[in-house]
């Protein structure tokens, strides 16, 4: 069996739509009733006034949600702009706090880690009255103790007063700062209050002007309607006297000669086709009928065609899936005897980093202890 090619299918999707075409204007030109009685142009204005009325309602319901959106919007950046602010003074507070309570310099085990420590260590002799022997100072001589005891009170007295001061100017700036965040909320408060009553003075409006304009639209479209009904009873009242006045009821074939020619006919003066158009028409249908079976016959080999085709790909697509799914099973498990094999020697590494680290920190510690025994 030969292959569709797209150029063939194309082709027949044309030929089929073009005949597909000529049925449809075919049905429009043997279709009388159709073609004599015309649209129905209430219906089309009522469709054309709800038309109108749905999209009226339709945008201002767009319009309430884009204004709560907007709303929402705001709210939202004040809220966030809130939180930012609380978060940067709370950061700024806590390295206030660090730098001004929380010195290197005040903890107690400052002198063991300062790297001014030997600077700030007694020199051997105090001054040239200190008696000279082969050592010039020897191990637990302080002869400045009650001096540098003074030193230290009144020192820590200043701090401890410099530290009361800190201590106060920080409370203070927190009650400021307190103060001032606030009153700015109270001021963010006000402000989304303020837009939000804008807000709902917004949709009232919108909600009055939507049922206003549909008011209106009931009372245009019953007015019409009105006046409608009034023009079809003089109308119909028309029609009649013209019927009863007329020879449309006599029942005279010759009324519907037309004079465009003898195949013309008057469409309101009709009263039927003959025999001969009886037979042409039907004769015309069955050629339509056999043409449709035709057409159906070939839409079923050509969806049998892409039905086979598409099969076969699906059976082509299920094969290489498979073929994928071994490829990367088999590469998952060379990469996890790898990942195997690097993680033993990570952990092997790990383990001889740390015998090398505890060896030097013993020696350093060690040496530390000897060199202050000195």
């Amino acid at each position: 069996m030969e292959v569709a090619q797209l150029k063939d299918l194309e082709e027949d999707f044309g030929l089929a739509k073009r005949r597909y075409a000529e049925l449809r204007r075919q049905k429009r030109i043997f279709n009388a009733r159709n073609r004599i009685i015309g649209g129905d142009t209430e219906a089309w204005d009522v469709q054309v006034c709800d038309q109108k009325i749905k999209e009226a309602t339709e945008k201002a319901r767009q319009e309430t949600f884009a204004a709560e959106m907007r709303q929402n919007d705001k709210i939202a950046c004040i809220s966030e702009d809130r939180e930012r602010r609380d978060r940067k003074n709370l950061c700024k507070a806590i390295n206030d706090f660090q730098q001004s309570f929380q010195k290197p310099e005040s903890r107690r085990e400052f002198d063991l880690s300062d790297p001014l420590a030997l600077k700030k260590d007694l020199p051997a002799r105090q001054s040239d009255n200190d008696a000279v022997s082969g050592m010039q100072k020897f191990m637990g001589e302080d002869l400045n103790f009650y001096q540098r005891k003074k030193f230290q009170e009144e020192q820590n007295r200043d701090w401890s007063l410099q530290q009361q001061r800190e201590w106060k100017m920080a409370r203070a700036n927190q009650k400021c700062a307190e103060d001032l965040y606030l009153q700015t909320r109270l001021q963010f408060d006000e402000t989304a209050k303020h837009l939000q009553n804008l807000e709902s003075t917004t949709r009232k409006a919108a909600c009055t002007a939507v049922k206003e304009f549909n008011k209106n639209q009931a009372l245009e479209s019953a007015e019409k309607k009105i006046q409608e009904k009034k023009q079809d009873q003089e109308d119909n009242l028309a029609e009649i006297s013209n019927l009863l006045h007329g020879d449309l009821l006599s029942e005279n074939p010759q009324q519907a000669a037309s004079s465009f020619g003898p195949h013309r006919v008057v469409p309101d003066r009709w009263k039927g086709m003959s025999r001969e158009q009886l037979e042409h028409i039907r004769l015309v249908q069955k050629q339509q009928v056999q043409e449709k079976l035709r057409l159906q016959e070939e839409e079923r080999q050509r969806d049998m065609d892409w039905d086979r085709q598409r099969v076969q790909r699906a059976r082509a697509a299920l094969l290489l899936e498979r073929q994928q799914q071994c490829q990367q099973r088999d590469l998952r498990r060379a990469l996890d005897r790898n990942h195997l094999s690097l993680a033993k020697e990570q952990l092997s590494q790990k383990k001889y980093m740390k015998e090398i680290c505890t060896n030097h920190l013993t020696e350093d510690y060690f040496a530390q202890f000897n060199t202050r025994s000195r």
